[in-house]
C-alpha cells in the first residue's frame, strides 16, 4: 500500500537546542508503526511536529502526498490525523461521554459504513454511530459513561483517551506514550485494543518507551536515539539485532 504519511529531513529546533536532527520516516497505509526511544530522544518531538504543535526549522511532511509540514492542529484534524497525548489530558469535570463527544466537535454528514454497508449519515447520526462503534470497542466505558471521567482508573482513562481520539473518525492516529504508569495487564489489554483499531481500518504512528509490547504488535519500527533515527526495520528483523535487544529490551 502508499505511504500515508511522509517525513522528509525533518529539522526542529527548541531554541538553541536542536531536538530533531534531519530524521525521515514513512507510515503505510493500514500500518502501524512505532518509534521507540529514551527519554530525550526526540519521539515526542516528532508525533507533535507530525500534529502541528511545533513548528520545523526545515524538511518536510506529507499527509496523502500533500504537503502539511507547520499545518494548524484543527486543519490536520479535519485532514484526518487525530492523537491521543501523553498523560491522557482528560477534561475534569465532564462525564466518560462527554469527554469523548468533545472528540467528534469536527465531525460532518459523510458516508460511513453501517452495519457492512456504506450510507451517507448526517453529522448529528454520524456522531452516534462513532460513538456506538467506541462503545463496542471499549465496553467498559459505556458501562461508565455517565460517570466523572476523573474517577476513573488509570487503564480506564487511557481507553478513553484513544477513543477521544477515535470519535473524529481519524485516517491517522497518533499514539503518545499509551502504555505510560499503567500495570503490565492494563499494558497488554491496552495494545490488544490497538491491533483492533488496526483492523477496523485505520493507520496508526505510536511513540512508545515499552519496547517490549511495542514489537508484538508494530509492522515497522524506527528508534530514535538524541534527535536522530539510530536504526529502523520490521519488529522480526529488529529483534534479532543484539544491540537493539540489550538497550531496549533488557537482554
Amino acid at each position: 500500500m502508499a505511504n500515508i504519511l511522509e517525513i522528509k529531513d525533518l529539522i526542529v529546533d527548541y531554541g538553541i537546542i536542536r531536538a530533531i536532527k534531519g530524521i525521515n520516516l514513512n507510515v503505510e497505509e493500514g500500518s502501524i508503526v512505532a518509534i521507540l526511544g529514551a527519554n530525550g530522544a526526540g519521539k515526542t518531538t516528532t508525533i507533535r511536529t507530525i500534529n502541528g504543535l511545533v513548528k520545523t526549522h526545515s524538511g518536510e511532511i506529507l499527509f496523502n502526498g500533500e504537503k502539511i509540514t507547520n499545518a494548524e492542529p484543527y486543519k490536520l484534524a479535519a485532514k484526518g490525523i487525530i492523537q491521543s497525548p501523553e498523560g491522557r489530558m482528560i477534561l475534569k469535570g465532564l462525564t466518560v461521554e462527554e469527554n469523548l463527544l468533545v472528540g467528534a466537535y469536527a465531525l460532518k454528514s459523510q458516508k460511513i459504513k453501517v452495519d457492512g454497508q456504506e450510507k451517507r449519515l448526517s453529522a448529528s447520526k454520524v456522531k452516534k454511530q462513532v460513538l456506538k462503534e467506541v462503545y463496542e470497542l471499549f465496553p467498559v466505558l459505556k458501562e461508565r459513561k455517565r460517570q466523572q471521567a476523573s474517577t476513573l482508573s488509570g487503564g480506564e482513562q487511557q481507553m478513553l483517551a484513544i477513543g477521544r481520539a477515535l470519535m473524529g473518525k481519524p485516517k491517522l492516529l497518533l499514539l503518545d506514550e499509551p502504555s505510560l504508569g499503567l500495570a503490565p495487564l492494563i499494558v497488554k489489554e491496552i495494545f490488544n485494543k490497538i491491533l483492533q483499531i488496526k483492523a477496523l481500518g485505520t493507520t496508526i504512528l505510536i511513540v512508545e518507551q515499552n519496547a517490549y509490547q511495542t514489537l508484538k504488535i508494530a509492522d515497522y519500527i524506527y528508534v530514535m536515539e538524541l534527535g536522530k533515527v539510530k536504526t529502523e526495520g520490521t519488529a522480526k528483523e529488529l529483534q534479532k539485532d543484539d544491540q537493539l535487544v540489550k538497550a531496549y529490551l533488557g537482554g
